[in-house]
C-alpha cells in the first residue's frame, strides 16, 4: 500500500524558522469597527496602526452614501466593468476624481496595488525602460516585473543618480540601440516606510531634461499633502507636468480601492488592457458611492487635514522629547526606529499590553536591521488618546532601555 506524503510539509519547517527569526508576524483580529479607539484581540486600544489618516471610514456622510446605494444599487456589481459591471455610481467616482486631480480622466482599481500592477505592464514594453526609486513600493515592484520592458534602479532620492541613468539611456537606446519608445520614471510620493516625501521637482526636471515622462504612487499622499489633500503633484505645484499618478481609496479616502490620473489616452488604453480591470469584478455599489462622498467631505471640510497635521507635529515632536529615533519621516508615518526585529517584536507585544496597539515592521518588508514600530496618528485622535499613547512609549522604552532620561 502507498504511504501518502504531504508535498506542502516544508511550510512548516519554513514557519518555524520566521518564528525562530522573529519575522513571523500574527494576524491581530479586530472586533470593532476602525477607529483611534478599537478593540484588538478582546483588548481595548488606542490605535496606531491604520492608515486611516482623517478618520473617514466612520464618517457619518460616507456611511449614508454607502447605504443608499445599496438599498438603490444591491450588495455587489455582478460582474467586470467591460461586461455589465460598469454604473453610473462608478463613472460619477471617476469623473469627481478626474477633477480633483487637475487629469483629463481617471480609471478606478479594486487596489493601489493592482492599479499600479495594471498601468505599469500596460503602457510598457521590450523597448521602453522603467526607471524606479531604489525605495518604491512592493506594487510598483510587482507592476515593473509583470513588464516586457527593462528596468534601471536608482539610489533612493539621489537626483544627481537618476540623471546619470537617464543621460545614460538616451545614450545606449533600447534593442539595438534604438531609442527608447518610452523612458518611465516611477517614484512612490510620499515612502511608506520612512515616511518622506520625493523630492518631485527635481525628479520632473530630470525627467523633462532627457524626453522621459513621470508617474507618481500617491498612496500615501492622497488625502495627506496638496490642497485638500490632491498630493504630491499639487503639493509641489506641478500640474500639467506628471503624466500618471496613482492612488488608493483606501487610505485617507477611507474606502477600498485604487485609480489611475492622467489622460484620456492612458484611461481608453488601460480600460482596453489592464489585466486587473479586465479581469476583475467592479467595485460593490456601496464602495463606489462612499468613494464619492469622501472627496466631497476633503474639499468640504479642511479641518480634517488640519487635525491630522497638527496630532502629527505634536506626536512627532513628544517621541524626540522621549529620546526616539523617528528616522527621515516628515508625514503621518511616523516609524520609531528598534533596529533588531527580536526588539521590534517585544516593544509592540509590551506596548498591546499597554492599550495601545501599534505593529512592528520587520524584514522583508524593511532590512533586517532596520526594524520598527510603525506608527499613524489621525485626526480622529484626541490629546488624550496621544497623551495616553506617549505614556505607554515611555513607560515601554525606559522598561526595555530605548527611552531617554
Amino acid at each position: 500500500m502507498k504511504t501518502t506524503t504531504d508535498p506542502l510539509a516544508f511550510l512548516d519547517d519554513e514557519l518555524q524558522d520566521l518564528r525562530r527569526q522573529n519575522l513571523y508576524r500574527p494576524l491581530r483580529v479586530m472586533s470593532s469597527a476602525q477607529g483611534p479607539l478599537v478593540e484588538v484581540d478582546g483588548r481595548q486600544c488606542i490605535s496606531l496602526s491604520s492608515n486611516d489618516y482623517l478618520g473617514l471610514t466612520h464618517h457619518p456622510r460616507l456611511r449614508e452614501a454607502a447605504l443608499a446605494a445599496v438599498r438603490d444599487f444591491g450588495a455587489g456589481s455582478g460582474a467586470v466593468r467591460t461586461i455589465a459591471g460598469t454604473m453610473t455610481l462608478h463613472e460619477d467616482l471617476e469623473a469627481a476624481l478626474a477633477e480633483f486631480k487637475g487629469t483629463e480622466a481617471t480609471l478606478t482599481f479594486q487596489s493601489g496595488f493592482t492599479a499600479n500592477t495594471g498601468v505599469i505592464p500596460t503602457i510598457t514594453g521590450e523597448n521602453d525602460l522603467i526607471v524606479s526609486d531604489a525605495l518604491n513600493h512592493a506594487s510598483i515592484i510587482d507592476g515593473m516585473r509583470l513588464s516586457k520592458a527593462p528596468r534601471k534602479i536608482y539610489a533612493h532620492k539621489d537626483i544627481d543618480a537618476l540623471r546619470d541613468v537617464l543621460a545614460e539611456a538616451r545614450k545606449a537606446g533600447g534593442p539595438g540601440g534604438k531609442p527608447h519608445r518610452l523612458i518611465l520614471v516611477v517614484t512612490d510620493g510620499v515612502f511608506s516606510m520612512d515616511g518622506d516625501i520625493t523630492p518631485l521637482p527635481g525628479v520632473v526636471a530630470a525627467a523633462e531634461e532627457f524626453g522621459a515622462a513621470v508617474m507618481v504612487d500617491d498612496a500615501h499622499a492622497s488625502g495627506v499633502l496638496g490642497r485638500n489633500g490632491r498630493g504630491t503633484v499639487d503639493h509641489f505645484g506641478l500640474h500639467g507636468r506628471v503624466a500618471i499618478q496613482v492612488g488608493t481609496l483606501s487610505k485617507a479616502v477611507g474606502v477600498l480601492g485604487g485609480y489611475v490620473a492622467g489622460s484620456r489616452a492612458l484611461r481608453e488604453m488601460l480600460v482596453q488592457r489592464a489585466r486587473p480591470f479586465l479581469f476583475s469584478t467592479s467595485h460593490p455599489p456601496a464602495v463606489a458611492a462612499a468613494c464619492r462622498e469622501a472627496i466631497r467631505v476633503l474639499e468640504d471640510e479642511p479641518q480634517l487635514i488640519e487635525r491630522l497635521w497638527e496630532n502629527t507635529r505634536r506626536f512627532k515632536a513628544e517621541l524626540a522629547r522621549l529620546g526616539f529615533d523617528t528616522g527621515v519621516s516628515e508625514t503621518p508615518i511616523t516609524p520609531v526606529m528598534m533596529g533588531e526585529s527580536a526588539v521590534a517584536s517585544r516593544f509592540s507585544e509590551r506596548l498591546f499590553e499597554e492599550g495601545v496597539f501599534a505593529q512592528p515592521v520587520v524584514y522583508p518588508t524593511v532590512a533586517l536591521d532596520g526594524a520598527r514600530i510603525r506608527t499613524i496618528v489621525t485626526a480622529a485622535h484626541s490629546d488624550e488618546m496621544l497623551d495616553r499613547a506617549l505614556a505607554a512609549f515611555d513607560r515601554v522604552g525606559h522598561e526595555l532601555g530605548l527611552a531617554a532620561g
